[in-house]
């Protein structure tokens, strides 16, 4: 059974940073391709960033030059620095795992407030 863990959330002040982690129980090269996804009250759920095994990665635009998602598979770990945060930003976040079957993975998420 795979198993993502996020943590790293938190209430922070806009225009400051969080660093959000993600660890995948077993290898995470079993991950073609891994993501984190938000969700903010009243919302769908929506992509953020994704990364895959080769190290190609994609953001949405309201996070374009603001995140950066990385992934060390050495210690099975997703990471996604989030600066310059906006109260826009807050959501809870997900961790999100795709092997090459295209079963997708899901963490339990983790909470992000962003306040003005």
């Amino acid at each position: 059974q795979v198993q993502l863990v996020e943590s790293g959330g938190g209430l922070v002040q806009a225009g400051g940073s969080l660093r959000l982690s993600c660890v995948a129980s077993g290898s995470s090269s079993r991950f073609n391709r891994m993501g984190w996804y938000r969700q903010a009250p009243g919302k769908q759920r929506e992509l953020v960033a994704t990364i895959h095994i080769g190290a190609n990665t994609d953001y949405s635009d309201s996070v374009k030059g603001r995140f950066t998602i990385s992934r060390d598979n050495a210690k099975n770990t997703l990471f996604l620095q989030m600066n310059s945060l906006k109260p826009e930003d807050t959501a809870v976040y997900y961790c999100n795992g795709r092997d090459y079957s295209y079963t997708d993975y899901w963490g339990q998420g983790t909470q992000v407030t962003v306040s003005s």
